[in-house]
């Protein structure tokens, strides 16, 4: 029980670290929060600091939502409920971080490392469709948006463990939830293309 505890609270810990606000603090000396749309996920560090940063904030965050889960499954395997709680603490972690006054990244990258581990297939789906919608736009929240809806449909099509198809639906309406402001940018014709 203990050790469960632990890797729980390792998990938020792990997820929680603000991988773009480091990145743009240490690489560009400023604060991605007070830059284009104040998100510091990898989009906006991509679009303000350019590419090397913008692809490190996306490998650091991907990497911080695989690392736990990945571990878990080592650890306990025979837990697939817990497994699914560790990806969701590291994603909890991600978008509300402590560090950052609980105000965190649209938790993209992270929820895509998780189902690495838990929906490799649905997740290379999703995949696909990010960057199809954001190849055809030359907007990432929209290849995010397209991936939110693709992982859960593919979750379900392909009866993936029933757990981690809930856990597919929640972070699917979770990433759409969080892209409400850039949906009302792009009805306004507002919202940044990923190219500088």
């Amino acid at each position: 029980m203990f050790e469960k505890i632990i890797l729980l609270a390792m998990s938020y810990f792990l997820g929680a670290i603000p991988s773009g606000y480091i990145i743009a603090k240490q690489l560009r000396g400023i604060d991605i929060r007070q830059l284009g749309s104040g998100n510091p996920g990898a989009a906006n560090v991509y679009r303000t600091c350019g590419k090397v940063p913008g692809f490190l904030t996306a490998f650091f965050d991907i990497l911080k939502g695989f690392l736990p889960v990945m571990a878990s499954t080592y650890m306990i395997p025979e837990s697939p409920f817990f497994n699914l709680a560790v990806g969701a603490m590291t994603i909890i972690g991600h978008n509300w971080t402590m560090f950052l006054g609980f105000k965190g990244g649209k938790g993209v990258a992270t929820s895509a490392g998780v189902c690495v581990c838990l929906l490799p297939i649905p997740t290379l789906a999703a995949t696909a469709a990010f960057l199809v919608g954001a190849g055809l736009t030359n907007h990432i929240s929209i290849g995010s948006m397209s991936a939110a809806l693709v992982l859960p449909v593919m979750s379900f099509a392909l009866q993936s463990p029933l757990p981690f198809s809930a856990l597919s639906l929640a972070i699917g309406a979770t990433i759409l939830i969080r892209h409400i402001p850039n949906m009302k940018r792009l009805w306004a014709g507002r919202e940044l293309r990923f190219h500088r």
